[in-house]
């Protein structure tokens, strides 16, 4: 063991574990907003929404443009969400801290950690379909 390493606490773990789950979540809003959305409101016949959106929030322009690089830094973070949550976690659960008045603390931070999570994988599985299976689908149903 080096003497000299930071020790880091089962609280700080923690911390990162939440930090991870909400990069997590917002980068899974980002490809829902760059790409999935826009692509689903022109579906549905609302391309003047669309624009309109795109004049009050013109970054989304160069946001899509980068949507390979979108999703796949919002899929490697639920990625390691994931991991973190149901691989690493668990065997932190010995040294885990929780306030001495309320001990069911921890179990109601885990399991909204578990939520935010499967709400991120959700919005990303979505914007990915939208994104990249929804047009070939559609255009091989129009042959």
């Amino acid at each position: 063991m080096n003497p000299t390493a930071p020790v880091i606490t089962p609280e700080r773990r923690a911390r990162r574990a939440a930090l991870l789950n909400y990069f997590s979540l917002f980068s899974s809003f980002s490809t829902l907003i760059c790409c999935a959305l826009p692509s689903v409101l022109v579906l549905l016949g609302m391309g003047t929404a669309v624009a309109s959106m795109l004049s009050a929030a013109p970054w989304l322009v160069s946001l899509s443009r980068h949507k390979i690089w979108t999703f796949s830094i919002a899929g490697t973070l639920i990625a390691a969400s994931f991991v973190m949550t149901y691989v690493v976690a668990p065997r932190l659960r010995d040294g885990e801290v929780c306030e001495a008045d309320d001990p069911t603390t921890c179990g109601e931070v885990s399991k909204l950690s578990r939520v935010i999570l499967w709400g991120s994988a959700l919005i990303w599985s979505g914007g990915f379909f939208v994104a990249y299976l929804l047009g070939p689908i559609l255009e091989r149903m129009d042959r």
